[in-house]
């Protein structure tokens, strides 16, 4: 499982369909998780994953240290799946797509992950899974990490 890790001020996802867009989820402040597969993601790797993107401190405290996690400043997650993140570009022009989960597999994994995530009393919003979307977001610091499983 890859997660790469955006911190925003804002952000926002619209999937687009037949010439028109509608918006799936918004947020303020928060992390955009864009997460992908691979074939060997269970729940474990997924639960490990919710702990950690949870866990993480990357918000600043009274003194302008990264030393507060996402329900210390009231912050809300938009996760997005994206299956790009296991393209594999190392040979010719068009990267290869075959360590990316089939949507079988991974469609229950990401409605898990984001489950975990609203169990812990998160606001979780989405985009939809296998659409064409387009993410506008505002990315605080910068601040973005990769997290792999």
């Amino acid at each position: 499982m890859r997660v790469l890790l955006q911190r925003v001020s804002r952000a926002e996802v619209r999937v687009r369909e037949r010439g028109a867009t509608r918006t799936t989820g918004r947020i303020a402040r928060g992390f955009v998780l864009l997460v992908g597969f691979t074939h060997s993601d269970d729940e474990a790797c997924v639960a490990w994953m919710a702990e950690k993107v949870l866990g993480l401190r990357l918000f600043a405290d009274a003194e302008d240290k990264m030393n507060l996690a996402l329900a210390d400043v009231g912050g809300a997650l938009l996760v997005v799946s994206q299956f790009t993140l296991y393209g594999d570009a190392a040979k010719g022009r068009r990267p290869s797509f075959i360590d990316a989960a089939r949507p079988e597999t991974a469609i229950p994994l990401y409605e898990r992950f984001i489950a975990l995530l609203r169990e812990r009393g998160v606001t979780v919003a989405t985009g939809e899974f296998g659409a064409m979307m387009d993410v506008d977001l505002v990315n605080d610091g910068p601040v973005t990490l990769w997290l792999e499983r």
